[in-house]
């Protein structure tokens, strides 16, 4: 698993196929099928960012995606939820074959 220091938005992030996804009115659990650790993602506009993430070059890009052009503090905040969830296992970088 990735640590937040370990983190790369210029890379490209894809939902670990360890991760089950149930949605709910506040955004979606996440769960690691191999830890049983249950991750809470707490807003639908992160759960549609992990869905994804796969379809874009980087993280950047797929925030880009969902988010306003000019809103840094929003980027900023789903940068940090994405370190997060890659520390716990929920996202993890695309294997370059």
């Amino acid at each position: 698993m990735a640590t937040t220091a370990e983190f790369d938005s210029t890379t490209r992030w894809e939902r670990s196929p360890k991760i089950g996804l149930r949605p709910e009115p506040f955004g979606a659990l996440a769960y690691h099928f191999d830890t049983r650790r249950l991750v809470f993602l707490k807003s639908n506009k992160l759960v549609d960012l992990v869905d994804g993430l796969a379809d874009h070059e980087s993280a950047d890009a797929a925030i880009e995606a969902i988010i306003e052009p000019t809103d840094e503090r929003s980027r900023s905040a789903h940068v940090k939820a994405l370190a997060s969830l890659a520390e716990a296992g929920v996202i993890e970088p695309v294997a370059i074959l």
